[in-house]
């Protein structure tokens, strides 16, 4: 047990709680949390893992461009506060520990909880970034991602006697040989990354389950996979309270700013939480904490649908099927151990047969406040996105045109103007980050994100290019949200 492990806290027979450890007398002495709530609080997630501590993930093996490992910045006796516990939040977490930095990691609802980003039951990690112009930043980093998760596959994933990584490679089909592909390709041969292009015959012969008659280029990403999202967020979580990190459940609203600096968290209950420094990685929850944000972000939400497969047929399974993408549609097989079903995300557009008139414009949807706002927006999918998805798989998979929808999921992401990350100080302070935007892809990247963000609040500005990309937007949108 390393100096910041908190032990079980025993309950005396007449249920009254044991004196503090001096672990938690740590956490206590500087006024950050009453023992009462410490005990309520503290850590559940970190029961999950078995009694034996897994090491810490050698990521150096999968070096990130620009991102310096544990080796070369030190905690310094620091005691960084962490505001959400999602996919950011969590890996900044168990990459402050593994720096040695003391760690409170706080959450309203808890890792992968249904209201956040990373609430879904899986994302795709891959590396296909043409069509971004951060692609030349991305790339590099997604496969250090890739590395990573692997990685933490091979060394947590016995400690939870489940599986996170599934490596079921990437196929992107298109008709036209279009500028994403080109570009990707690009990026892939400058990055020596293994990939494959596949004319339309060989794509059919691999596949004979998509139906890709039009379809005369294909690309692919052997080493590309699915991540079992919700699973993941907890298991990180979890690990990084196993390293000694603490959390808390409950809902902040940041502390006053005294001479450039922060000076705590305060919780509903008015317990004020205070450290050295506090990270704010709390997703689509950044533009209710930050008025600066308010304009600066947007939070659209994403529908994903899980199809049930054929009895018996497992054409449609994990490992027979690489996860797939074709214009506005992204998927991938049933994976193992929860086999939550065929997912299908986008596809919401009704498919136009060649020559034929072009249906008139839906009316916008409904201006719904409550669809800005996380805590409040419904996740509900509508029939609308439902028959898209059947329209998609009558298309390409017609063997599922009829397959039972299992289930949804719906979650918030981030967007901006630049199109790109935030690392960077909260206006106005020292001590405070804002991590976000992940651009509804920030979960792949959460192994190397995690890392630079520990890395910056550290001490440590390192890659000037980096500093610069991730920094806090200064353009807007045109109008409000809404």
């Amino acid at each position: 047990m390393d100096a910041f492990s908190t032990p079980d806290v025993p309950e005396r027979a007449d249920s009254s709680p044991a004196a503090p450890s001096p672990d938690e007398s740590a956490l206590l002495a500087d006024g950050a949390l009453p023992r009462r709530d410490f005990l309520r609080f503290a850590g559940s997630a970190g029961a999950l893992l078995a009694a034996g501590c897994a090491p810490p993930v050698a990521f150096p093996a999968a070096p990130a461009r620009g991102v310096s490992d544990a080796k070369t910045t030190t905690g310094g006796g620091q005691h960084v506060v962490v505001i959400g516990a999602g996919a950011w939040g969590g890996w900044t977490a168990y990459h402050l520990r593994k720096r040695g930095v003391r760690v409170t990691l706080i959450d309203q609802y808890g890792p992968g909880n249904s209201r956040s980003t990373s609430g879904d039951e899986t994302r795709g990690i891959r590396s296909s970034y043409g069509d971004r112009a951060t692609g030349e930043l991305w790339t590099p980093w997604a496969r250090s991602a890739i590395a990573r998760w692997k990685l933490f596959e091979k060394e947590w994933a016995p400690e939870f006697r489940t599986s996170f990584f599934h490596e079921t490679g990437d196929v992107i089909m298109r008709a036209t040989r279009e500028p994403f592909i080109t570009r990707t390709i690009e990026l892939w041969k400058a990055n020596n990354v293994t990939h494959e292009v596949l004319s339309g015959d060989e794509a059919r012969k691999r596949w004979p389950v998509i139906k890709a008659d039009d379809i005369t280029v294909a690309i692919t990403e052997p080493d590309a996979g699915v991540v079992r999202c919700r699973a993941a967020t907890q298991a990180v979580a979890s690990a990084a309270q196993k390293m000694g990190a603490k959390l808390v459940l409950g809902r902040v609203r940041p502390g006053p700013i005294v001479n450039g600096k922060m000076d705590g968290v305060v919780l509903d209950d008015g317990t004020v939480i205070r450290g050295d420094s506090y990270v704010f990685a709390c997703g689509p929850w950044l533009r209710k904490l930050f008025p600066y944000m308010e304009n600066r972000a947007r939070i659209p939400i994403g529908h994903a649908l899980y199809f049930g497969v054929p009895m018996g047929d497992t054409r449609f399974q994990f490992p027979n099927l690489p996860s797939f993408n074709f214009p506005g549609v992204t998927g991938w097989p049933m994976l193992p151990v929860d086999s939550r079903g065929f997912r299908v995300r986008g596809a919401i557009a009704p498919t136009v047969a060649a020559g034929a008139p072009t249906p008139p414009p839906q009316p916008a949807a409904s201006n719904d406040p409550a669809l800005q706002d996380p805590d409040l927006s419904p996740r509900w999918t509508n029939q609308d996105r439902v028959d898209g998805a059947r329209r998609f798989l009558a298309a390409r998979f017609p063997i599922l045109a009829n397959a039972p929808l299992l289930e949804t999921r719906a979650c918030h992401y981030e967007s901006s103007v630049n199109q790109n990350f935030i690392v960077d100080h909260v206006p106005d302070t020292m001590n405070a980050w804002i991590a976000g935007l992940g651009q509804a892809e920030g979960f792949k990247f959460g192994p190397v994100i995690g890392e630079y963000i520990a890395q910056r609040v550290t001490g440590n500005d390192g890659d000037a290019k980096l500093q610069k990309a991730f920094a806090l937007p200064t353009e807007q949108y045109d109008r409000p949200p809404g």
